[in-house]
């Protein structure tokens, strides 16, 4: 029951991604669904609805968004988190991606494994940063935070 199944990213007003970066969407969505861990924790003498739970992210007014509802389709949550703290760590992961992406066209396996230990850093760092931003908000785990992670940096793409 803690666990988001459905996911829906609000990126209307984003150019189109390149292949790569849908791919990583697509990805990043499928594997959340297949598996991951989502939890509202208990507020001062508040229900929190059971889930599963869907998922709406966006970027709004320069805030990370997070719309939770319940399978029925009413309210669970909404909050919204500064993208202050995402910032670098998004411009480096999509640095090192860039990196990652030319390097598999021409570098030999032993420099595309170099790029790709420094590209999951880097990931991890995000993750790491979205687990501290939803403190007390939602819990997830770090497996969860690394696919959201991955779609806040879709959600970058334009912006």
């Amino acid at each position: 029951m803690n666990r988001i199944c459905q996911i829906e990213l609000d990126d209307r007003n984003l150019p189109p991604p390149t292949p790569e970066i849908e791919q990583e969407r697509k990805v990043a969505i499928f594997d959340l669904i297949e598996e991951n861990s989502f939890r509202l924790p208990p507020r001062e003498n508040r229900v929190v609805p059971q889930g599963p739970y869907h998922l709406g992210l966006a970027i709004r007014d320069r805030r990370l968004v997070f719309d939770v509802e319940t399978e029925g389709g009413g309210k669970a949550a909404e909050f919204h988190l500064s993208l202050s703290p995402f910032r670098q760590v998004v411009k480096d992961y999509y640095q090192i991606c860039e990196s990652y992406f030319t390097a598999v066209k021409t570098l030999p396996p032993s420099q595309i494994e170099t790029i790709d230990m420094a590209r999951r850093g880097i990931h991890n760092e995000g993750s790491r940063v979205l687990q501290e931003r939803l403190e007390g908000k939602a819990e997830i785990d770090t497996d969860t935070a690394r696919r959201l992670f991955t779609l806040i940096c879709v959600l970058h793409f334009g912006g």
